[in-house]
């Protein structure tokens, strides 16, 4: 039987929360991200994506 492999998604704040409404500062900052330009890292599930989905305007996603 094969192992399954953890895929995890890097996500960076490239744009500033100034002016995003409460929802999408809650989102974000529930990601763990609090300052631009900052790097976390999260296991690629549906969740995590759904959250990046909803503010993918203010974030950078890599593989």
């Amino acid at each position: 039987m094969a192992k399954k492999e953890n895929k995890t998604v890097k996500i960076k704040l490239v744009k500033s929360l100034i002016g995003s409404t409460q929802k999408q500062i809650k989102v974000v900052k529930a990601l763990g991200l609090t300052k631009k330009d900052q790097t976390v890292e999260h296991a690629n599930s549906a969740t995590i994506m759904g959250m990046v989905n909803s503010v993918k305007h203010l974030l950078e996603v890599t593989e």
